[in-house]
C-alpha cells in the first residue's frame, strides 16, 4: 500500500464528520452541561482504549511520570489520556494524531475543561514527527500503533524525539499465537489497515532500536474480565448516550465483541510496557 493511500485510509477510518456536535449532544443527553464540564464528564467518550481510565492511571504509575515533564501522546485521538496525564501527573502533553477531526474536536473539548494551557494538539504522522530531537521527557502510546505497518520507523522516531533516558509508556494490542483476529474491530473494519506484531517481536524490535525494557505486563485476562462486565451492562441497559460508539459508529458493539472473542481465542493480547531510551 502506498504511503499516501495508507495514511488516507487510516485517517478516513477515524473521520466521520460532525463528531464534535455529536459529542456535545451526547453530553446533554447524559445530563451534562457542555459549557460547564468537569474532566470526568468526558470519560465515557474520550478514553478510546480497552480498560478505560483505570488503565490510563495504571500506566501513568508504571511509567513514573512526574510534575513538569513534557509528554508526547502518539496517536492520542481526542486527548482523553493526555488530559488525565496533565491532571494527575502535572505534565504538559502534546497530542500527535493522523486524524485532523480528532485533533480539532480534542482541542475543543480540552478548552471546555479549561486545560488548553497544558494539552495541545498537533495534526501529523507518527512516522515523520514534526518535533526536534530529544524534545520530550516521555512518549505515550495507548492503543495507537495498530494501524502502523512501519513499526521500525515508528520506534526510530519515538527514540529520536525522546531525551536520553526518557521513557516510552505503551498500552497496546499485540498479535496472539493464533491468527488472524476477527474483524471488524475498533481500529480496522478489515485487515487492510491492521498491523499487529507479537509481544516477542515487539520487545526484540524495541531493544534493537535502543530501548531498555523496564516493565512488560500481559493484561489479557484483566481486559477479558472488563469486557465481560461491560457486555453484561450493555445487555441490561443498552448503549449509553455518551460512549465510544459516537466515534466509531453503529458497528461498535460488533467490533468490541470481536475483540473479546479474539482475546478469548488467543488471537489477541493486551500489554502494558515501559521502556527507557538508551
Amino acid at each position: 500500500m502506498a504511503a499516501k493511500h495508507y495514511s488516507q485510509s487510516v485517517s478516513a477510518h477515524y473521520t466521520s464528520g460532525n463528531l464534535g456536535a455529536r459529542i456535545l449532544a451526547g453530553l446533554r443527553a447524559a445530563g451534562k452541561d457542555p459549557d460547564a464540564l468537569a474532566l470526568d464528564d468526558l470519560t465515557p467518550v474520550d478514553q478510546f482504549h480497552l480498560g478505560g481510565k483505570p488503565a490510563t492511571l495504571e500506566l501513568i504509575q508504571r511509567a513514573g511520570l512526574e510534575s513538569g515533564m513534557h509528554v508526547l501522546d502518539v496517536g492520542g485521538g481526542l486527548g482523553g489520556p493526555a488530559r488525565v496525564i496533565a491532571d494527575h501527573a502535572d505534565c504538559t502533553v502534546t497530542v500527535l494524531d493522523l486524524s485532523e477531526e480528532f485533533c480539532q474536536v480534542g482541542a475543543m473539548l480540552t478548552e471546555r475543561v479549561g486545560m488548553s494551557d497544558r494539552v495541545i494538539f498537533q495534526h501529523g504522522s507518527a512516522l515523520d514527527m514534526p518535533f526536534a530531537d530529544g524534545e520530550f521527557d516521555a512518549v505515550w502510546a495507548q492503543h495507537s500503533t495498530m494501524n502502523i505497518a512501519e513499526k521500525e520507523q515508528l520506534y526510530r522516531e519515538i527514540h529520536r524525539v525522546l531525551r536520553p533516558r526518557g521513557r516510552l509508556a505503551m498500552h497496546e494490542n499485540m498479535a496472539g499465537p493464533v491468527q488472524p483476529i476477527h474483524f471488524p474491530v475498533p481500529w480496522a473494519r478489515d485487515p487492510a489497515i491492521s498491523f499487529l506484531r507479537s509481544s516477542e517481536g515487539t520487545r526484540k524490535l524495541l531493544a534493537a532500536t535502543g530501548f531498555r525494557e523496564i516493565e512488560w505486563a500481559d493484561e489479557r485476562e484483566t481486559i477479558i474480565a472488563v469486557l465481560r462486565r461491560q457486555a453484561s451492562l450493555m445487555a441490561l441497559n443498552g448503549p449509553p448516550p455518551l460512549g465510544i460508539q459516537l466515534l466509531i459508529g453503529t458497528q461498535f458493539p460488533e467490533m468490541i465483541g470481536n475483540v473479546a472473542r479474539s482475546l478469548q481465542e488467543d488471537r489477541l493480547t493486551i500489554i502494558q510496557g515501559v521502556f527507557e531510551r538508551n
